[in-house]
């Protein structure tokens, strides 16, 4: 979908983009073999013409991260199909004031935690986030990015959203809400607040209540794998329609 792309040029919008692809520029080698294009000048095609081929060779060198900053953040999702294989799943959880409790890291073959007293550390974090060039959470706009930056990490990958995607496509509601509206399921003890089994840990010290934290957020971040492949099958069903709106 990416190469379908023209909304990272500058001055190009969903609108415009749409222009393009009504009159039959499909994608970076239809922009690339036509001369002229109808409301862009003949510097500003040349302009682009580079800035594609810029964009090609960032593809070529998987250096993904070229495109922040450039692709609306709500349109990350296009760059799905390059960074599957160097992306993570993110997903905290925070105690009743607010704080960072656990962090679950995951890729497509195994999850990470890192937990408060244990090695909840900014370095090692940072360390594992490191691996990846892009992070996929739910809603980690709002929560997620803003609790790890206070902490202290770094932020500086590929971030894609999932809580506005999924509204694009008329699924509301929270994780669990969105969980249920796509069929998937989690065992009944995992349902419970986060917040509850923390407290009770740090309580009673039980590690049986850490367990079943850390099974949570587990539950959190496998699924958030399985929404992201849903919303990028739906979200490129949509756009591909826009793109050929005869088919």
């Amino acid at each position: 979908m990416i190469k379908n792309s023209f909304i990272f040029l500058d001055k190009v919008g969903n609108k415009s983009e749409q222009s393009l692809w009504n009159r039959g520029i499909k994608d970076w080698n239809d922009f690339l073999k036509v001369k002229k294009i109808k409301g862009i000048s003949i510097v500003r095609k040349e302009h682009y013409n580079r800035k594609i081929h810029e964009a090609g060779e960032a593809l070529n060198q998987e250096n993904y991260g070229y495109f922040i900053n450039k692709l609306p953040q709500k349109e990350m999702w296009r760059l799905y199909p390059q960074i599957r294989e160097s992306c993570c799943f993110l997903d905290l959880e925070i105690d009743g004031y607010g704080n960072i409790v656990l962090v679950g890291i995951s890729n497509y073959y195994q999850t990470n935690f890192f937990v408060r007293g244990i090695n909840f550390e900014k370095e090692i974090i940072e360390r594992e986030l490191a691996k990846y060039q892009a992070v996929i959470t739910f809603n980690g706009s709002s929560f997620d990015l803003p609790r790890l930056k206070k902490f202290g990490v770094n932020i500086g990958w590929i971030h894609m959203d999932l809580k506005p995607l999924c509204i694009n496509l008329n699924l509301m509601g929270g994780l669990k809400e969105i969980e249920k509206q796509l069929n998937l399921k989690r065992p009944a003890h995992l349902y419970g607040n986060p917040v509850d089994l923390w407290q009770a840990f740090h309580a009673s010290g039980d590690k049986e209540y850490l367990d079943l934290l850390i099974e949570y957020n587990r539950e959190d971040v496998e699924n958030l794998k399985l929404i992201m492949e849903f919303v990028y099958k739906k979200m490129r069903e949509k756009a591909y329609k826009e793109i050929n709106p005869t088919k």
